[in-house]
């Protein structure tokens, strides 16, 4: 609840507030701890050559 009475001159709602967007200001991380090689006990690195190496033949 308000202390300002919205009848009194000067008074400022909601709608009048100046809002600084100029940082980038973050709520949520782009990827969480859990979704890294390190939270599904993987090694860094991977193993996307052999993957592509073993190919089945129907997917050329």
């Amino acid at each position: 609840m308000s202390t300002e009475d919205p009848g009194m001159p000067g008074a400022r709602g909601d709608d009048d507030r100046t809002v600084d967007l100029s940082e980038d200001f973050v709520v949520l991380p782009e990827q969480t701890s859990d979704d890294t090689d390190r939270g599904w006990n993987e090694r860094p690195g991977g193993n996307d050559d052999w993957l592509l190496a073993e190919r089945p033949p129907h997917w050329d």
